[in-house]
């Protein structure tokens, strides 16, 4: 009896930090905050960025004539790919691993270029993959026989570097489903908290809808979030929504992962093949794997979208716009992809530097003092969602690897303190706990009546993968 009824109250106290917080979703969202924006650090010092960031530099001192792009290996150090001897020993003196290849990075850039310029087949998408020195070509289960010969027909003129998979499933976006920001268009999650200085924003999926959308917390459009203001898409993969009060609030720098948790973001960063990531989405949860390829390009139904993150992270329609992020460093919004995360599959995500530059705004993170002492540790805290793995997930150093810093995703609102207040038996009589147990019904059947109406919400506008 005393568990069903702290889980009752744990469904409460949920419920009643929902009126400041967008949850299951991603983002938190409360009451006002400084206008002023806070500096944005561009790799804060993980030790699998600085890994990562050890690797991209080389590419860039070295040249891209001279090098064939850089990853993390499952001992977590860092590889680069180079195409001569020289290059090899000057990778090696600076403490990474060299590997010999017989295409440079121009050479693969161009090959991707030629497919950009042949005739757009939807269904298809490709991506640089640094470790077997070759593009890969993927057409899924929508692309015809014909189309997939006109496309291995331009592969092969390109070159024997370019190699050409069939795959399950088909490459969509991720729109609805998603349970914190709802518009007459459908459903998507939200990603980041950004700011231009005057005003607040959520970055999420371009795709998610046009410029002017409005977007709400509930499916009877009562709670107004916002609208958008700026959408990329096709093209790119990303959008802006402005708060309707201008101000994300308190916990700005906060995105939820489940179970009234979150994960302080510190900074942002530039994603590496071999990186292990995290995503969090309101329909499939925390989810982990690794960064396979960059640079990707996706032809959607929809429309062509380049410079995407390659993952093999699995997500499902509602997981769209969502965040990605590694050590509290946030990479990218989820795009789009293929499979499920009970078969496995294929995620992409608009990185989130790239998206930033072209929208002139800041992502807002924690203070130094925040990240350091509200929080805990880079570990996650004990009771805090693990993150599940998508069954073709292959973690970097396993275990050395977190989603970040982890806190309670509380709010601090009046009512949640009200509601813990009241169901402590230490500081109430009889009478007042009798109070606390009603008060504890309502709100719990105005939960469940949320849930039935979002649920029927999802049945009525979820569209699957394919």
């Amino acid at each position: 009896m005393r568990h069903v009824r702290r889980r009752t109250v744990r469904r409460a106290t949920r419920l009643a930090a929902v009126g400041g917080l967008l949850l299951g979703g991603v983002m938190v969202t409360q009451a006002a905050m400084a206008s002023e924006p806070p500096a944005t650090t561009t790799v804060p010092g993980g030790a699998a960025q600085s890994v990562a960031s050890t690797g991209a530099d080389l590419v860039k001192r070295l040249g891209t004539a001279r090098t064939a792009g850089s990853w993390v290996d499952a001992q977590g150090r860092p590889v680069v790919a180079v195409t001569d001897e020289d290059s090899a020993a000057a990778v090696r003196a600076a403490g990474a691993e060299a590997k010999v290849v017989g295409h440079s990075l121009n050479e693969l850039k161009s090959a991707a270029a030629a497919l950009r310029s042949a005739p757009r087949v939807a269904g298809t998408a490709w991506v640089m993959d640094y470790k077997s020195n070759q593009v890969v070509v993927r057409g899924d289960s929508t692309v015809s026989a014909s189309d997939w010969g006109r496309m291995t027909d331009v592969a092969s003129g390109i070159g024997s570097f370019v190699r050409m998979e069939r795959t399950e499933g088909t490459f969509t976006t991720r729109l609805n489903g998603a349970q914190p920001i709802l518009s007459t268009g459908g459903r998507c999650s939200a990603g980041f908290n950004v700011t231009n200085g005057s005003n607040d924003f959520i970055l999420t999926a371009g795709h998610c809808g046009p410029t002017g959308s409005s977007w709400f917390a509930d499916n009877q459009g009562a709670q107004q979030v916002g609208e958008t203001v700026n959408s990329t898409f096709p093209g790119s993969d990303f959008s802006l929504v402005q708060y309707a009060d201008g101000k994300a609030g308190a916990g700005a720098d906060i995105v939820a992962i489940g179970d009234g948790n979150g994960v302080r973001i510190t900074g942002v960063g530039d994603a590496a093949v071999g990186q292990r990531v995290f995503r969090s989405g309101s329909t499939t949860g925390l989810r982990d794997g690794e960064v396979t390829g960059l640079d990707a390009t996706v032809n959607y139904p929809e429309g062509t979208v380049s410079g995407l993150i390659e993952t093999n992270v699995c997500a499902e329609s509602g997981d769209s716009g969502g965040p990605m992020f590694s050590e509290g460093v946030a990479l990218g919004v989820t795009s789009g992809g293929s499979g499920d995360c009970t078969t496995g599959g294929t995620t992409f995500f608009q990185p989130v530097t790239k998206a930033l530059a072209q929208l002139g705004v800041q992502l807002i993170v924690a203070a130094p003092s925040d990240a350091a002492g509200n929080g805990a540790s880079p570990a996650p805290s004990e009771g805090a969602p693990q993150p599940s793995s998508s069954p073709t997930q292959a973690a970097v150093a396993p275990g050395s690897v977190t989603p970040g810093s982890t806190t309670p995703v509380t709010g601090g609102t009046g009512a949640v303190s009200l509601v813990a207040r009241l169901t402590d038996p230490r500081n109430i009589g009889p009478g007042l706990l009798v109070i606390a147990g009603s008060l504890v019904a309502l709100v719990a059947t105005r939960f469940i009546r949320a849930e039935q109406d979002r649920k029927a919400y999802q049945r009525h506008y979820s569209a699957t993968w394919g």
